[in-house]
């Protein structure tokens, strides 16, 4: 193709493109940096094709940009698209052999990479719009960058970006030149109308909208976060008579997303997604409305959930947003956010490989050889955590083996270009549901669900009504469902006699196949563990089991709410989610005694259990051991013997130390192999504990050399002076002996044990069994306490003795009389 310099259109980027030119023939890669609408997405591609013999290929972050940028080159050269310039995206193509520019989405050069990485005919790759950080656009340029570097050498490799941040993206392309072009921007006025108190954004858009309308002469572009959002906005501005109110996302037929492309007669309110940022160019735009909103993809790793979330936009997007006022004409922008939290916003928006599901990138990186990604040059290399969760999905669905390396069902789903986790609903689904009916659930899957419905046969109606007319997305749902069914195995059937889309829906998430927590209840358990409400009744609420589409959990709720859902039952649940069935012997110690059952499980759902006749007697002492820590050794078998020898062991520890034995509870368990067995471990039960005596096993903790002195340690009676013989209380710490005054008359001196370490603590006791004295130290009662007790106690008891000297007095158990 022969296409000069001086025939290019008038465009900013016009006066680089030999700057362009020459960087690609000395280094083979460059990096541009020009604004939106300079024309770099359609001048450029013009100018390589007139530079060199082989195919240009263009490759484009979404659908739309890339249909309008093959229908803008096609119209600068008078001919029609798939002569000399074409386009490739999924379910639509127009080329020929004639074509020398061809424009693709990344996503579509990476499925072609991987057919044949040596790109035949192609001279030179234009990654255009790297600053928006698609997935499939920083996959694309690492493949590229390793193809360039192993087989294709002479591959011409230009990146463009909106953005000045291009030092990062010229390093990867092996320190290449940098080209900016500049563009002359008319002056902007900028405005902050931050919402009222309590006013929603949407409302707030829609005043601004107003405000815009009447302030300025041309159309006006409205940025929002979502298809939601801009359905609200729609509704709120469908009074307006004497403008057109047109939408522009990615979900739009091709025809509708055509139509806002193109020049209009009449005034325009056009409501857009963030594709409108830097893709695609809408003419005639003298006003932009900015919510200050995005939706990004997210991933909760922990519950199996991922989906949209909406985030503030960054700086950079703000600053391109408000560009798109300044093309035509002084311009207006309004920005839905209070001026002091401008200086607030990210400098640049974060790359979505740091926060997408990496299931796809996982399968991708397999089939190219490098299932980890190292060896490949990374704007941001894919986080470690995230894509290993991916490869365990992937093997979950058979894509790869136990190595990692990619198999052939791997390379199948690769090739039906959907999230792996559709494509193996697809080709394991049609034997179930028949080839139509599973294109029509995985197409419904892929978008997101439709409308409002929740349940997924309301919404397949809602989809077959838009096969059979003409309302909007008709043309694009018919495209989705007759390309997949094209994909679908070639035995497979058109119908099966009871097709069943929850059996699709299984086969995508299993790990969302959910049963109703209680009956009657609207909450719901996931194989995944994450519990989900359904918020509406309809035909899912008698559904003991649900195949879960979709389900969103707001940070800070206590359920995920399902959004889009079908009927099960247990056998499509065991059978499509088998690789989540397990059974489990399970023995415990729990409701104070061991329980033994076998536990079948599908993930998270328990489907049944059963009492274990013969449970493995290891786990049996264990769940024992459980119990005696958690409810303590009192389960055993305790007299009034045993408990006072642990007393009288626990002081002699207090006391001496080694080698007498601790015996706290802790202490005890920690030497159980050493006393408890083997009554242990023929024990099955909290009756087995309460049979073993304490007392019997406890003195297998003194060594044998040390048993014979415990009597005389830590003695269980003392003999006092009446020669009766007294149990001593060891239970709190200290020894006690409780015992008459009246029996100890003569006692000089107070007992002590331990060696003589410790003297035992005297409760003197009245007639009456109370104390009446405590000591350590019995001459000196004798001498200061006993007078102030006898003059007391003699009044009281006047029966029983009260010597004035106690310590030549007879000691008596006996009363006056009988004595």
């Amino acid at each position: 193709m022969d296409t000069h310099l001086a025939a290019l259109p008038d465009l900013p980027v016009r006066s680089v493109v030999p700057d362009v030119l020459d960087a690609l023939r000395d280094t083979g890669s460059a990096v541009l940096v020009a604004p939106p609408g300079t024309g770099k997405t359609t001048v450029v591609p013009l100018a390589l094709a007139g530079d060199y013999d082989g195919r240009i290929v263009v490759a484009e972050p979404h659908r739309v940009a890339a249909r309008a940028a093959a229908r803008r080159m096609a119209s600068l050269l008078g001919e029609r698209v798939g002569q000399t310039v074409g386009y490739s995206v999924r379910g639509d193509r127009k080329v020929s052999d004639a074509t020398r520019i061809e424009v693709v989405t990344s996503g579509l050069l990476v499925r072609r990479l991987q057919t044949d990485p040596d790109l035949p005919g192609v001279a030179a790759v234009v990654l255009d719009e790297c600053h928006e950080r698609h997935l499939d656009a920083d996959l694309l340029l690492a493949l590229l960058l390793d193809v360039r570097g192993g087989l294709r050498d002479d591959l011409r490799l230009l990146a463009t970006s909106a953005t000045v941040a291009a030092d990062r993206l010229a390093s990867l392309l092996g320190d290449a030149p940098v080209v900016t072009a500049r563009t002359p921007l008319f002056d902007v006025e900028c405005r902050h109308v931050a919402p009222a108190r309590g006013e929603r954004i949407t409302a707030c858009v829609a005043r601004s909208v107003h405000s815009a309308l009447s302030e300025t002469d041309g159309d006006v572009l409205a940025f929002l976060p979502g298809v939601g959002e801009i359905g609200a906005v729609s509704d709120v501005l469908g009074e307006l008579s004497e403008v057109d109110i047109q939408v522009l996302h990615g979900g739009l037929a091709t025809s509708e997303q055509d139509a806002v492309l193109r020049e209009s007669d009449r005034r325009r309110v056009v409501l857009a997604t963030a594709i409108a940022e830097s893709s695609v160019t809408v003419p005639g735009v003298r006003a932009v409305v900015d919510s200050g909103l995005a939706r990004v993809p997210h991933v909760d790793h922990a519950r199996g959930l991922s989906g949209l979330t909406t985030v503030r936009v960054s700086a950079a997007v703000a600053e391109q947003r408000a560009g798109r006022a300044a093309r035509q004409g002084p311009g207006l922008v309004l920005r839905c956010w209070p001026e002091h939290e401008h200086s607030t916003l990210p400098a640049y928006p974060e790359p979505e490989i740091a926060i997408a599901d990496l299931t796809s990138l996982a399968l991708e990186l397999a089939c190219w050889g490098t299932p980890d990604g190292d060896g490949l040059s990374w704007w941001d290399a894919p986080p470690r955590g995230p894509l290993d969760a991916g490869a365990r999905v992937l093997a979950s669905l058979g894509a790869v083996d136990d190595g990692g390396n990619v198999t052939d069902r791997g390379r199948a789903m690769a090739r039906v270009g959907l999230h792996p986790r559709l494509a193996r609903a697809l080709l394991d689904g049609v034997p179930h549901t028949g080839r139509r009916l599973a294109a029509e659930v995985v197409a419904l899957l892929d978008t997101g669900g439709a409308g409002t419905a929740t349940d997924v046969d309301t919404a397949l109606s809602a989809l077959s009504a838009l096969r059979r007319g003409n309302a909007p997305n008709a043309r694009r749902w018919r495209d989705d469902v007759a390309r997949l069914a094209r994909i679908a195995p070639d035995d497979a059937p058109d119908t099966v006699g009871t097709p069943d889309p929850a059996h699709v829906i299984a086969l995508a998430y299993p790990e969302r196949l959910a049963r109703r927590r209680a009956p009657g209840a609207r909450v719901y358990l996931m194989a995944n563990g994450t519990a989900a409400e359904l918020r509406h009744d309809g035909a899912l609420a008698d559904a003991e089991w649900l195949a879960v589409a979709e389900a969103t959990r707001a940070p800070g709720r206590k359920h995920a709410v399902i959004r889009l859902a079908a009927p099960a039952d247990v056998d499509l649940a065991t059978e499509a989610a088998a690789t989540l069935r397990r059974t489990e012997d399970e023995i415990t110690w729990a409701d104070g005694d061991v329980r033994a059952r076998r536990r079948d499980w599908l993930g998270a759902i328990e489907l049944s259990q059963r009492p274990l006749a013969d449970p493995d007697p290891a786990a049996v002492r264990t769940a024992l051991l459980d119990g005696l820590r958690a409810e303590g050794i009192g389960l055993l078998r305790w007299t009034r013997d045993a408990t006072a020898l642990r007393d009288r062991l626990a002081f002699l520890h207090r006391a001496l130390g080694e080698p007498w034995p601790a015996m706290d509870d802790a202490s005890l368990l920690v030497r159980a192999d050493e006393w408890l067995e083997p009554e242990l471990s023929t024990s099955r039960s909290r009756a087995d504990l309460a049979a073993l005596d304490a007392g019997k096993l406890l003195r297998r903790l003194v060594p044998w050399q040390h048993a014979a002195r415990l009597d005389d340690l830590a003695p269980e009676r003392i003999e006092v002076p009446t020669g009766s013989r007294i149990r001593v209380d060891y239970s709190d710490g200290d020894p006690v002996l409780a015992v008459r005054l009246q029996e100890t008359f003569g006692w000089l001196r107070t007992p002590v044990i331990a060696d003589g370490a410790v003297p035992v603590v005297l409760h003197l006791l009245s007639p009456a069994g109370r104390p009446c004295a405590v000591t350590t130290d019995l001459a000196s009662f004798w001498q200061t306490g006993y007078p102030q007790v006898r003059a007391e106690l003699r009044g009281r008891y006047p029966k029983h003795a009260w010597p004035e000297d106690p310590l030549t007095a007879e000691p008596t158990t006996r009363t006056n009389r009988r004595r």
